[in-house]
């Protein structure tokens, strides 16, 4: 009985193995189940499956393989890179495409190009310019091989068409120090108003615009802001190089007359018209160098450079003999700044090469000097000459004059921050205050002012430019007379003279010029005016005193008639002698 017992129980454990070695059935469409397409799922069953401790090690990597079927004219979103595992799963009418790592930064572009391309006269003509100048290509590419992958970097983050990456070969043949007739500035070139409006610093010390990393920030905010107003990549590349009301004026327009408005169909100056035909030319010699005559450099798909943190002041030789640069590509990397120190408060990072980055920081630890920084800022404690300013801060005037930018013959007004040498024990950085607003205002020693002067007597235009200094041409337009002409008494005549922009206590004294017969005195002395802008010609009257005439007797009173009285004879003094007879 005990041998049936234990064979029935061997019996029922061997059919309970069974059953839990048999595959399951999926489950119906019910609430909460996913039996659609990897498509269909939620983002997060995009990530595969979990794994246990105990489980096998699978190669669960994630590749970025973009959904090439999004409409061209879109960014690609973040959200639409999927695994190589559930790509495989897609269905093929989305036609996903599992994509190996780039080989260069050049591949990666070419992959994430979206937007819709360009196909005309213009086009042609530029694709022909370019291909003429292969050497001009190839400087211009070897130049933005120290950007290029942070650039694309961004623009695959944002979900933003890789063929932005190259509009600062149309910008700036990427060059960060390029300022173009229009004080447009940067790899970026913005504008002085444009870049404030995205919180791009700009002071005497440094310069955001040229900035790698800020100029790139703004850019890419005002290109994605630029393409959410007018929902074209095209009208959106118009705008950043025309503006944007200019562009919406011109589509206005156009509806307003029954047109397109497309790019193609906008009324829009030369340069415009230009503008996205060039981007599109280098697009096709990017994505077909050979076809072209061009040659492009190999530009490895990782990052060029890495930011360092820096706390103290310090001098941007010695910066780049640190990290063991050479001092041009130094500048390369970290081109916002206008002076030959590094202020901390206000430029917390720079910039290095990758490899670079340790050094930097192995030989700032051990440095043993006496001081990183060798410069400082002085602030002008009120309006003064050049000369009289370097003489305080025991310097020459010509090297005050370089390190500042002070032309000659200009003022330093009150409160302009100037790089001055610092002292040979000084350990206090500039603050965040001046080295965030720190600002050099200038005005004209000599500034030229108009005069109201009224002449007492007839005097010619020849005598007036004599008295004054200046040339009877200028005095005679200033008045629309001829040079040969005259003044009249009374007469009141316009002067533009030079005057000192010093305070008054600082001004030089000149002795007055020879007077000329039948001249009027010259205008009274303007007092100089601190606060004022210096002006060309403002209008300032000041009325001449008359001429001094000569002293007039008063009249004699007629002679009393004669009378028969006799006058009194005159008193005589006291002690006076008696006059004889």
């Amino acid at each position: 009985m005990n041998a049936f017992k234990l064979a029935g129980l061997t019996l029922v454990v061997y059919l309970t193995g069974c059953a839990a070695l048999a595959p399951q059935p999926q489950a119906g469409a019910g609430a909460g189940t996913d039996t659609g397409p990897a498509s269909q799922r939620p983002a997060a069953a995009l990530a595969g499956p979990s794994r246990s401790e105990n489980s096998p090690a699978k190669d669960t990597r994630i590749t970025k393989t973009p959904i090439t079927s999004a409409p061209a004219s879109k960014p690609l979103l973040p959200a639409d890179w999927v695994s190589d595992a559930e790509a495989a799963k897609q269905p093929s009418s989305r036609a996903i495409t599992t994509l190996s790592p780039p080989k260069d930064i050049w591949e990666r572009i070419r992959r994430g190009f979206a937007m819709p391309d360009l196909d005309n006269d213009l086009v042609h003509d530029r694709e022909q310019w370019y291909s003429t100048r292969p050497d001009y290509i190839y400087r211009m590419t070897d130049r933005s091989k120290k950007y290029l992958f942070y650039i694309v970097e961004e623009l695959e983050l944002r979900g933003m068409p890789t063929e932005l990456a190259l509009l600062p070969f149309v910008e700036s043949a990427f060059n960060p120090q390029a300022v173009s007739t229009a004080k447009a500035a940067g790899m970026w070139q913005f504008m002085p108003a444009t870049g404030r409006t995205f919180e791009l610093k700009q002071n005497v010390f440094r310069d955001d615009r040229r900035d790698v990393l800020a100029s790139t920030r703004a850019a890419l905010d005002y290109l994605q802001r630029l393409y959410v107003q007018f929902g074209d990549w095209h009208l959106a590349l118009a705008a950043y190089n025309w503006g944007e009301g200019n562009v919406g004026k011109a589509i206005t327009r156009n509806q307003r007359n029954g047109l397109n408005t497309g790019f193609e169909d906008l009324n829009a100056p030369m340069e415009t018209r230009m503008y996205v035909p060039k981007l599109q030319a280098i697009k096709n010699i990017v994505a077909s160098p050979v076809q072209f005559n061009s040659r492009l450099p190999l530009i490895e798909n990782h990052p060029y450079f890495q930011s360092v943190d820096i706390s103290r002041d310090i001098d941007v030789a010695l910066a780049a003999k640190l990290a063991e640069v050479p001092l041009e590509d130094f500048r390369a990397l970290n081109p916002s700044v206008n002076k030959p120190v590094i202020m901390a408060a206000g430029t917390p990072q720079i910039l290095l090469p990758w490899d670079n980055a340790e050094i930097f920081q192995s030989n700032l630890e051990a440095y043993s000097g006496a001081r990183l920084a060798s410069w400082t800022v002085w602030i002008a404690p009120t309006t003064m000459r050049a000369a009289d300013a370097a003489r305080k801060v025991g310097m020459g005037e010509a090297e005050f004059r370089n390190i500042n930018n002070i032309p000659l013959h200009m003022l330093i007004r009150q409160g302009s921050a100037l790089l001055v040498p610092r002292a040979a024990h000084g350990e206090q950085d500039v603050t965040s205050k001046v080295a965030d607003n720190g600002q050099v205002t200038l005005a004209p020693e000599i500034v030229v002012k108009k005069n109201f002067v009224r002449l007492t007597r007839g005097t010619s235009v020849a005598a007036i430019a004599q008295r004054y200094k200046v040339s009877a041409a200028n005095v005679a337009q200033w008045n629309n007379v001829r040079v040969n002409a005259g003044f009249k008494a009374k007469q009141t005549i316009v002067l533009f003279l030079p005057q000192s922009n010093l305070p008054h206590a600082q001004a030089p004294t000149l002795a007055p010029a020879p007077m000329p017969a039948g001249a009027a005195k010259p205008a009274s002395r303007i007092p100089y005016q601190s606060a004022a802008k210096p002006v060309a010609k403002p209008v300032l009257k000041s009325v001449a005193k008359p001429a001094v005439k000569q002293a007039i007797k008063p009249p004699v009173k007629p002679a009393q008639k004669a009378t028969n009285k006799a006058l009194p004879p005159p008193k005589q003094k006291a002690n006076a002698v008696p006059l004889k007879k």
